[in-house]
């Protein structure tokens, strides 16, 4: 289909910006989920914190009823002495200080005593009390212990005409108990005695009509139950403890008792205490103990709560406004909704301005050609686009010409045709070899994954000994793997992967030689000073690649210092605590310190990461820590950085020593008795193999099966983690570092080495960016010889390697 320029334009705008706009809106979405996520548990932490204030307010009143109903005045129940019951009361006073409500100690058809009246007054009057007091002190029980003494301070206190009341009928059955047939009210058959206070739920007071709650703890004196001791809780005091919290004004708390009913709430105070809570609230709350729900407040808002049951039975309620958690999601979308569509706008207004642009000057070349085919004279003017310019000039000369004859015009349009065509292949081969590049890293991966299912196999049946006629074929196949795998580094050198060539470098005088050319790079301005240890070891790396990340460092520490200063260079044998997290053996550490302004912390873990620069645009590539890092990882090593604001900034290479080096592979032809030999030292050896292309860890796992090793394969991360949790013997891990799962190769490494320091690891990928990025662990690169696999294995494990 034949589409002008400017609905080319459009599309391509349209292509490039929708998915941009629909990925923001995307994480402004979900930015506003984990929000509201993180809202409800705010609320849950706060009903669950007041629940257990308002359960720890119930169990010290509980506590005072139960502490008070273990009196030894009580043990004469039901006829109590006056003056013990004064003294009782006294003792209730003294445990109510400080609390509002009140404690009652009630018979079966009278209050013997109230702390809510004033101290000598009871709810049965004056007289009464007098009447029973001559009996109470002259049958006065011995068994109350210091009663004596506790007698005569209440007497004092409340006066001498007091008495028990006389015996009365059997209690009203509290819960847990059931009445006998001949007397007071006793323990079910079999059961103990109430071990917990009974809470009651929100109630009028009979006498004055106050709501109140109360916890009753019966009194039971041989086997019977004669008395009912009672400590009010007052809807005020829960009041205070909601007011306390300093919630939010939009924010509603609420406190029930076990029939739903409101004690206490925020906004309104007491005010709402007695009312219902809402049926479908009241629905929720008899099959749950705490569940978030959304409803109608009283005050007729669509709320969304939490709500959770105390071990007492009450329940307390937190909420807010549906209103509150809409009102931010448009807040955080309408912005970006309105920045997205003012984006895609501009996007679209600049397509049309330049599709018009782009298409004037193809206009004024088909005006110049239509007179040029009609033999007008033929004048171009400027269109504006050197490209077409040219075109029209050279139409012009042609139109010129074209009185001298036809052959010296068309010999021009042929030339203008020639270069246009030659322009054309150019960016053909040009967006080729683009293409190709940006599919080699995953192309590399998959690849690798299949010549390594088709070397290990290959392998493992050449150590059959049924394969004694098939050496020749096996070897075609291990000589075509090998040739595959030259033709992935191929293409991964068109991907922008340049080759490296180690070898052997002579620190002492790399660095000596190197010092001219860092001083040039820094400035007369800055002092470079370096130290070299003596009898420094060689190491095996690229020196190029070596020198190019001096100069990277130098380059930085140059920016760093605003070119003032001093830069050391210090190169020694590497400390074991330098290799912590490194394969063992011998390093050499190269450090690079300046004295500038230091880098932040957050800015430090970043660093290596590549095109990662805090420098102004145009000023740095974010480029060059990150050769850096590869450098060394290539090398076998890697690269540390630490930094504190303000006292400058230290950058050290790790490289293995020349004795520690990995020796150069083995020929194919000694390749089997390398591996034969290799493979004695690791029978036995428990090997975890995580990879997540089914046939290559079958091939992998047989492979190493045939060496005496004992293998435990998982597909991914998560699998690896819960067996090697699960108390799985594992001496080394071998691990693909792209995986699927929450995590790859090198963050599995890293886990395992928390939970176990020092395992030996191994990591094996085909994919070009995993054997560049960070790493501090052996990678191999796939497809691997078992001869590589083996020597890699051992060299994690620090066991010797074959020469």
């Amino acid at each position: 289909m034949s589409l002008p320029i400017r609905s080319r334009l459009l599309l391509l705008v349209l292509a490039v910006m929708l998915p941009g706009v629909i990925a923001a809106l995307w994480v402004s979405w979900q930015t506003w989920a984990d929000e509201k996520d993180a809202l409800v548990r705010h609320m849950r932490d706060n009903t669950r914190a007041l629940s257990m204030v308002v359960d720890k307010e119930l169990a010290r009143r509980a506590g005072i009823a139960r502490v008070l109903s273990l009196s030894q005045i009580l043990d004469s129940a039901p006829q109590i002495p006056a003056d013990d019951l004064a003294m009782l009361e006294l003792q209730s006073r003294r445990a109510m200080l400080g609390l509002s409500g009140w404690v009652e100690l009630n018979a079966p058809d009278r209050t013997l005593f109230s702390t809510r009246l004033a101290s000598g007054r009871s709810a049965e009057g004056t007289a009464e009390r007098a009447a029973a007091g001559t009996n109470a002190s002259t049958n006065a029980s011995p068994n109350t212990g210091t009663g004596a003494t506790i007698n005569a301070a209440a007497s004092a206190a409340v006066g001498p005409n007091r008495s028990a009341p006389a015996p009365a009928p059997a209690l009203a059955t509290p819960p847990g108990l059931l009445p006998s047939p001949a007397g007071p009210p006793v323990a079910k058959e079999g059961l103990p005695l109430l071990e917990q206070p009974v809470v009651s739920p929100l109630t009028p007071d009979p006498a004055t009509g106050q709501l109140r709650a109360a916890i009753v703890q019966p009194i039971e004196r041989g086997g019977h139950v004669w008395l009912n001791m009672s400590v009010t809780v007052l809807p005020q005091e829960l009041q205070q403890i909601i007011d306390a919290q300093g919630l939010p004004p939009e924010w509603t708390a609420t406190i029930m008792d076990s029939r739903g009913t409101v004690i206490a709430r925020h906004p309104g105070g007491t005010s709402h205490a007695g009312r219902p809570a809402t049926e479908d609230l009241q629905r929720l709350m008899r099959t749950h103990e705490e569940a978030v729900f959304e409803s109608i407040s009283f005050d007729g808002k669509p709320v969304t709560g939490y709500f959770s049951k105390s071990p007492q039975g009450w329940t307390v309620i937190t909420a807010v406004p549906r209103q509150t958690l809409l009102g931010s999601r448009g807040a955080t979308l309408q912005p970006i909704a309105a920045g997205a569509l003012l984006l895609v706008l501009t996007g679209l207004i600049g397509a049309v301005w330049i599709s018009r642009r782009i298409s004037e000057p193809i206009h004024a070349l088909h005006a110049i050609a239509t007179k040029l085919r009609s033999g007008e004279p033929v004048h171009a003017p400027p269109t504006g686009m050197a490209e077409c310019d040219e075109v029209a000039l050279a139409l012009e000369d042609a139109s010129t010409a074209i009185r001298q004859g036809r052959a010296e015009l068309e010999e021009r349009v042929n030339e203008a045709v020639e270069r246009t065509r030659d322009a054309e292949q150019l960016s053909s081969r040009s967006q080729r070899t683009a293409a190709l590049g940006r599919l080699t890293g995953g192309v590399a991966h998959d690849f690798n994954n299949l010549l390594g299912v088709i070397s290990n196999s290959a392998h493992l049946i050449q150590r059959s000994p049924a394969a004694e006629s098939l050496q020749m074929p096996l070897g075609a196949i291990i000589r075509s793997v090998e040739v595959g795998s030259r033709m992935t580094q191929h293409l991964l050198r068109v991907a922008g992967r340049q080759p490296v060539h180690p070898q052997l470098v002579d620190l002492r005088s790399t660095l000596g030689e190197a010092k001219e050319l860092l001083m040039t790079v820094l400035g007369k301005r800055m002092q470079l000073t370096m130290t070299v240890a003596p009898e420094l070891p060689n190491v095996r790396v690229d020196p190029s690649e070596l020198e190019l990340s001096l100069i990277n460092i130098a380059l930085n520490a140059r920016d760093a210092t605003n070119g003032m200063g001093e830069i050391t260079i210090d190169a020694r044998r590497a400390e074991s605590w330098d290799i912590d997290d490194l394969a063992p053996g011998e390093y050499v550490a190269i450090s690079f310190t300046d004295r500038g302004p230091g880098i932040a912390e957050d800015v430090l873990a970043r660093v290596f990461e590549p095109f990662f620069t805090t420098k102004a645009v145009g000023k740095g590539t974010g480029l060059g820590l990150s050769q850096v890092l590869g450098f060394c990882v290539q090398a076998g090593g890697t690269a540390k950085i630490a930094s504190q604001p303000g006292a400058g900034t230290t950058v050290t290479l790790l490289l293995p020593s020349q004795t520690s080096a990995p020796a150069p592979r083995a020929s194919t032809g000694s390749e089997g008795s390398g591996v034969a030999a290799m493979a004695g030292s690791l029978s036995g050896v428990r090997v975890l193999l995580v990879e997540d292309n089914e046939d290559l860890a079958r091939v992998t796992a047989s492979l190493l099966r045939s060496f005496s090793c004992q293998v435990l394969s998982a597909r991914d991360a998560d699998e690896a983690l819960l067996k090697f949790g699960a108390g799985a013997a594992v001496d080394v891990v071998l691990s693909d570092v792209v995986m699927p799962g929450s995590m790859d190769g090198q963050a599995l490494a890293r886990e395992l080495r928390k939970r176990r320091p020092g395992l030996p690891i191994v990591l094996i990928s085909g994919y070009s960016a995993a054997l560049t990025a960070e790493s501090s662990f052996i990678v191999l690169r796939k497809p691997a010889s078992p001869a590589q696999i083996l020597d890699g294995l051992r060299r994690a494990m620090g066991l010797p390697t074959e020469a």
